[in-house]
């Protein structure tokens, strides 16, 4: 059977989705939903479907199975608990919500009608993120004992992206810390954040960092170091290393190609780093959508399911009270 599913949202990532369910094996997009439909029609007349002004307009077409939401995190509550009543699969965009007791009555309407949902934390779908992870479980590095993240953004957002945000932590941090957690197999029993205003004054004028690193104690002892920074001038830096008793393994940096160059003025230079997550993350997007499509037609959940990205939050909470409050945190789940 082939999935039908509507796009909620024809913003970058919404584009994103939208034409990766156009090339996915088992899957057609159906519509693309915005309440202002002049924002969708490019998309969708690019992709061949109508544009619906509401999430009842999609759900009440019977060939809608599924639904991708790529709508601003404010209004994801209301859609997943209006697209579970009616009994269709979800894939969600991260942050679920920006606050716990919103996330918590989310999860209740999922338990409730039993749909299959989806979280989409994608750079697990990393083909090197996963074989890292891979080789941490297979034993590769003997017993793990340190976890380093290295995210590092291009240049920083518009601040008025910043003010809605929700806070680095949540925002950017957060996928280092479904990362941390995904590949040890375990959560923190306490973590410690600091973070610093050194790329955008504005951005430290709305009570945010730029700059910030954050240590998880897990449970089982094992360390855990991400860095982040919202200004890294050679490129989206993402780099990942797990070392152990028995040794290390590492992701390297993706360039625009994998040639090296020598010549009178240098030696070995390569290509640009992949600019950002767009182009860095293009596979995991469409690897993470056949996961969802795979789990809906196989009837099985997802493997990012909405306890990950409570679970995240928490985290990202407790780094962000950490980094106020200048003391370790312990996260209560």
């Amino acid at each position: 059977m082939s999935i039908g599913i509507s796009v909620f949202g024809s913003g970058r990532i919404g584009v994103i989705h939208a034409r990766n369910v156009a090339r996915a094996a088992g899957a057609r997009i159906v519509s693309i939903m915005n309440p202002n439909r002049a924002l969708a029609k490019p998309l969708a007349e690019e992709l061949g479907v109508p544009v619906v002004a509401s999430a009842q307009e999609a759900l009440c077409d019977p060939a809608v199975h599924a639904v991708i939401i790529c709508t601003p995190t404010s209004t994801h509550v209301d859609l997943i608990e209006q697209v579970a009543r009616a009994g269709r699969a979800i894939m969600c965009e991260k942050p679920l919500d920006l606050a716990i007791e919103r996330v918590d009555r989310a999860m209740a309407v999922l338990e409730e009608t039993g749909v299959p949902f989806m979280l989409s934390f994608n750079r697990r779908f990393d083909p090197g993120v996963a074989a890292l992870r891979s080789a941490v479980e297979a034993g590769e590095v003997g017993d793990l004992n340190m976890l380093s993240l290295t995210s590092r953004d291009p240049a920083p957002p518009p601040i008025a992206y910043v003010r809605q945000s929700g806070g680095y932590f949540a925002d950017s941090t957060i996928h280092d810390i479904d990362l941390a957690c995904w590949i040890t197999g375990e959560l923190p029993a306490e973590v410690y954040a600091t973070g610093s205003c050194l790329v955008d004054p504005a951005i430290g004028a709305e009570g945010d960092c730029d700059t910030a690193m954050s240590i998880l104690k897990m449970l089982s002892g094992v360390l855990v170091h991400i860095n982040n920074s919202r200004r890294a001038v050679y490129g989206f830096d993402q780099r990942i290393e797990a070392f152990g008793s028995g040794g290390m393994v590492q992701t390297a940096n993706q360039h625009n190609d994998n040639v090296l160059r020598s010549g009178a003025d240098g030696f070995a230079r390569q290509s640009p780093l992949k600019h950002f997550f767009l182009e860095r993350y293009e596979a995991s997007f469409a690897l993470a959508l056949k996961e969802f499509v795979s789990a809906v037609r196989e009837g099985r959940a997802p493997s990012a399911t909405q306890r990950d990205g409570r679970n995240a939050l928490i985290i990202a909470r407790a780094c962000e009270k950490s980094r106020s409050t200048g003391q370790a945190v312990r996260p209560r789940f």
